[in-house]
């Protein structure tokens, strides 16, 4: 389980425990507030199942290869598409979309072996995350890498659920592969920009899973 889940794992198993106390052992009279509690009691124990379960941050293992790109989240592709990346590459790119729902795990993993040269944290909007608008008005990390095989960004962009975006990565900062940098609570997005001689090895609709699953290969990586 994900460091970030415990304070309100806490938080939600203590008045669980606290609504159980209420109608097991404090006198009761009245039944109605002895429903109330124990129904109470039932759906805060369920939230916090919801907490491990949503927070859970299994062990992944990386592809080798030069030049490989693995994707940053579980989640669904959603777009695939070329588009100008202003922020750090500043040229046409290959893009992919991916959206994670509050089912998928949400621990986010660096795409490639690198070195962290742009951060900027982008206050904004909650639109639903499978909106385009997103892209550019939601809240929102985005992360320059220079890799061996070239520049890439990859961007947490909140949703309309996903209200905190945590990333431990800033400019400075080496990375490896798969290694964990962040997650988003709770429904979100991420996007990964390209080299445009990347070739793209997932298809629209395609489930991925974050440090394995490979997005792309850049070509004539040296």
């Amino acid at each position: 389980m994900h460091r970030e889940g415990y304070g309100l794992l806490r938080l939600l198993a203590g008045l669980a425990l606290l609504s159980t106390l209420g109608y097991m052992v404090l006198p009761t009279p009245d039944g109605a507030m002895a429903l109330l509690l124990r129904v109470t009691s039932i759906l805060l124990w369920l939230l916090a199942a919801f907490i491990i379960f949503f927070f859970r941050d299994p062990e992944r293992e990386a592809p080798k290869g030069l030049g490989l790109l693995v994707s940053p989240a579980d989640g669904t592709v959603i777009g695939i598409d070329e588009i100008d990346e202003p922020d750090f590459i500043h040229a046409r790119t290959k893009r992919v979309i991916i959206f994670l729902s509050p089912l998928n795990v949400h621990v986010n993993r660096v795409p490639e072996d690198g070195e962290v040269q742009y951060f900027r944290f982008h206050p904004g909007r909650f639109l639903v995350a499978s909106a385009p608008a997103a892209s550019t008005e939601n809240e929102q990390s985005i992360i320059g890498l220079q890799t061996p095989a070239g520049k890439i960004v990859f961007k947490q962009i909140a949703g309309i659920l996903a209200r905190r975006i945590v990333c431990e990565i800033r400019a400075g900062h080496r990375v490896r592969r798969g290694e964990r940098f962040g997650v988003i609570k709770f429904g979100s997005r991420m996007e990964v920009f390209m080299p445009l001689q990347t070739e793209i090895k997932v298809r629209l609709r395609e489930k991925v899973r974050a440090g394995e699953s490979i997005l792309g290969e850049i070509q004539h990586a040296t």
